[in-house]
């Protein structure tokens, strides 16, 4: 099935595996799946409530992957609120993608159950251990890239682990962990394509982003700053990532831009596509909670630190698990800065 998957010839097969993935969804015998919301800060940021311009404090906002609580292992009314749930329901809600391959995926090949796999996912089996005792205390919930926010201010999880950039415009809205992974911006196209990178042969294209992400955010921003050409067509969005690969082997798009690491990704399910190009952006995943959750926050973090020294079953073990093939053995530049805390409530 996965090889069915490649090449432009399969362009059934994938709008097959799209449909089949939104089934599973309403369907799953062990983890109930439900259907986020930029280059710097003071950009402008589109939610699923419509373009907020990055105003008052996010304008002052200065390394926004700093703004987070210092680590804790104490638990507080968030933690015991989630550890006194019972029988079934005594798990940990969240929020992530399940067609992100090697970040969280449903591998068709794993049997019967299809159950999601990838480096977000190892994550929250761990944070799931170590609040609930338990890796597969979990319930997951597939949250469309545009939801992210919303479904965690609504109660509706209880954290989205989901590829989610940390910015000045989202840390108004919800509160973010440390970073467990560094990426960047980056144009993904055919081989053949003219296109060479983030430059003026994006002029008179048509670019795909996913709705509510970072790379639509910046897109918009560069082309009312004319660092974009002005002809280049940033219109087409979709609810997730993958359909903005389907579109290009559609020929509907000429390119796509999201996190370089999900292209990487995404160039490894197609081969006649490529990277066009360096990161055009640094930017950082966080681990997403409620605005109010300090001491899972603070949790999450202490978490992280030991999940970042555990070299035998920790980050580095996960990432040459699932990231490895796609972004290369060093891991280095994946690697986030060491974390600082500068957030005091």
């Amino acid at each position: 099935m996965r090889s069915s998957l490649r090449g432009w010839g399969g362009v059934t097969a994938m709008a097959f595996v799209c449909v089949l993935v939104a089934i599973l969804a309403l369907c799953l015998p062990k983890s109930a799946v439900t259907p986020d919301s930029t280059r710097t800060a003071g950009s402008t940021a589109t939610t699923s409530t419509g373009t907020a311009t990055t105003g008052s404090a996010a304008e002052e906002c200065d390394d926004p992957e700093k703004q987070t609580l210092s680590p804790s292992s104490a638990d507080g009314p968030v933690i015991q609120k989630i550890k006194n749930r019972k029988g079934e329901k005594r798990k940990l809600v969240v929020g992530v993608d399940q067609n992100s391959y090697r970040w969280g995926y449903r591998n068709p090949n794993s049997g019967e159950t299809a159950e999601l796999e990838g480096f977000d996912i190892d994550l929250v089996h761990r944070i799931a251990e170590d609040i609930l005792g338990d890796a597969k205390a979990v319930q997951f919930k597939a949250i469309p890239t545009d939801q992210r926010i919303p479904a965690i201010q609504a109660g509706r999880v209880d954290m989205v682990v989901r590829t989610m950039t940390i910015n000045c415009a989202r840390i108004e809205d919800v509160a973010f962990s440390a970073p467990y992974f560094k990426t960047g911006q980056q144009v993904l196209a055919p081989k053949s394509s003219p296109v060479t990178g983030y430059d003026d042969t994006l002029a008179g294209k048509r670019v795909c982003t996913a709705a509510g992400s970072t790379a639509y955010s910046t897109l918009e921003a560069d082309k009312r700053s004319g660092d974009l050409p002005a002809t280049t067509d940033i219109s087409t969005t979709v609810p997730n990532q993958l359909d903005c690969l389907v579109r290009l082997q559609l020929g509907e798009v000429d390119a796509v831009v999201t996190d370089g690491a999900l292209a990487a990704s995404q160039a490894a399910q197609d081969p006649t596509v490529q990277l066009k190009g360096d990161a055009f952006t640094a930017e950082y995943y966080g681990v997403a909670m409620k605005k109010d959750a300090d001491d899972l926050v603070r949790r999450v973090n202490q978490i992280l630190v030991d999940y970042r020294k555990d070299t035998a079953n920790g980050w580095q073990a996960s990432y040459r698990k699932w990231l490895s093939a796609t972004l290369g053995k060093d891991a280095k530049k994946s690697e986030p800065p060491a974390p600082e805390y500068l957030r005091t409530g």
